[in-house]
């Protein structure tokens, strides 16, 4: 039995420096990932595809027998992953996207005056997954970002990105704009204030790598299983978070695909914590398979892959007003779990980071 996947892109990348163009190209690439499976063995295999067809069609047959002279050798996998055909997919997404020729002249004008560093990417990315039994799933879309940071001459620093699949130059502009605006008050000079507890808001750059730290140790099956989630009390203790928190698995973007490296669909939708209570959680088959609970065709690691904390009512107009007297933290870095069986979290704050007295 056989899985095959295939990943990769069609992509323009643009690096900018002190807001000029040091370094421009394009990538076009591609990978194909193999796994056999036989007698409850599994080998698995992945190499660059040339895009010549017969060159790669040739490795491809020479990796294959060899994986079936390796694989007889390797030990029992008791809770390996079965091709099936469960239903096929086909999703190809067009965006908006900038002209190549006219990134740098619908970019450029928004950064004069400021010291930026930052990276363009833009393009077509793509992934397929088949097996022996006759299951295919394809997925490809458009997208772009541009990752930055605004300097001031005493190095502090401004972060900023904008990402989408259809480009908005108005969007764009404003956006930059707001970073500068931040930027400009980070030449003022520096507030010091001693360690407590302060009502802090946390812009959504920070609070998505809050987000994040759920898929290590949090939201996965396996994890709470083995004792070694930050979610157990919840799991275990029925304990609650806020009833403003909830957190979802939500693939209606479209801007991933459903399949998994199985060839398996998730659910277009799958609430983990919905009002502050533990819902479900992430489970892959193998997991499934191990501790005999369902699967929801969770990826291999039991990791988000898409998604979506439910928003407040606070209009972003209004948040420095609302705050009235405390931080504004625009951003954080080195998150990790300080007890993770209390579902603490230790970290810094990172770039523009505010005092706001009076609102």
């Amino acid at each position: 039995q056989l899985k095959l996947s295939i990943n990769g892109e069609n992509s323009q990348f643009v690096r900018f420096s002190q807001s000029k163009v040091r370094q421009s190209g394009l990538v076009d690439d591609a990978s194909l990932s193999i796994s056999l499976i036989n007698n409850g063995r599994t080998c698995t295999s992945s190499f660059t595809l040339t895009g010549n067809i017969n060159i790669d069609t040739s490795i491809a047959l020479k990796e294959l027998e060899r994986m079936r002279k390796e694989i007889v050798t390797l030990p029992l996998d008791l809770f390996v992953v079965v091709p099936e055909n469960t239903g096929s997919s086909w999703e190809d997404l067009n965006g908006e996207l900038l002209n190549q020729d006219d990134v740098v002249s619908a970019l450029s004008p928004a950064m004069k005056g400021v010291d930026l560093a930052g990276i363009w990417a833009s393009g077509r990315i793509f992934t397929g997954n088949a097996n022996s039994s006759g299951q295919k799933h394809w997925f490809a879309t458009d997208t772009f970002s541009l990752d930055y940071s605004l300097i001031t001459p005493d190095e502090r620093m401004v972060k900023g990105t904008y990402a989408g699949s259809h480009w908005n130059q108005d969007e764009y502009v404003k956006n930059m704009a707001s970073s500068i605006s931040k930027l400009r008050l980070m030449e003022k000079t520096g507030k010091k204030i001693d360690p407590g507890k302060y009502r802090t808001y946390i812009a959504p750059a920070g609070v998505a790598d809050i987000v994040g730290m759920f898929s290590w140790g949090g939201v996965g099956e396996a994890s709470i299983q083995q004792g070694d989630s930050s979610l157990c009390r919840m799991r275990q203790n029925n304990v609650k978070m806020s009833p403003c928190f909830t957190l979802s698995e939500d693939f209606t973007s479209g801007m991933v695909p459903r399949f998994n490296y199985n060839g398996e669909l998730a659910p277009s939708k799958l609430d983990l914590i919905l009002s502050g209570s533990l819902q479900n959680t992430l489970i892959s088959t193998r997991t499934a398979k191990e501790y005999g609970v369902k699967s929801n065709f969770a990826s291999e690691h039991e990791s988000m892959r898409s998604p979506v904390l439910s928003t407040g009512e606070l209009n972003e107009d209004n948040i420095i007003q609302n705050l009235d007297k405390g931080i504004y933290l625009s951003n954080l870095h080195y998150l990790n779990w300080s007890d993770r069986p209390g579902g603490r979290i230790t970290g810094m704050t990172r770039y523009a980071c505010f005092w706001v007295e009076n609102g």
